[in-house]
């Protein structure tokens, strides 16, 4: 238990971070969020605190691997914001309905390999 709220607060402070330097430094926070920090960070607390198997490590990044085209459909909204005149909470709902579109996609396409 210990090291899963140890995890927590790390990962935590990382995802905090990034928020509080939107406001001032947007370009350098969003370079830093589209790095795979999720997966830097879940890989190796995966492998150490659940004492998973090489090969079960392996197979969930081929996983993450896979969905990342698909995570990025929840962007679409915001770059036609503009056009379509939509507000930023338009964007997200759609952006989460294509996600969900994007995990079904993602669930077929698995089901395939």
């Amino acid at each position: 238990m210990k090291t899963f709220i140890l995890n927590m607060l790390f990962s935590s402070s990382v995802i905090a971070f990034c928020a509080w330097l939107s406001k001032t430094k947007p370009m350098l926070a969003g370079f830093l969020v589209a790095m795979p920090l999720t997966t830097l960070l879940v890989l190796p607390l995966s492998m150490l605190q659940q004492n998973q198997s090489q090969e079960a490590v392996i197979l969930f990044a081929k996983s993450i691997l896979l969905a990342l085209p698909f995570s990025l459909l929840f962007f679409v909204p915001f770059f036609v914001a503009e056009r379509f005149k939509f507000s930023f909470w338009h964007c997200y709902l759609l952006g989460i309905t294509l996600l969900v579109l994007g995990y079904l996609a993602h669930h077929k396409l698995k089901a395939l390999l």
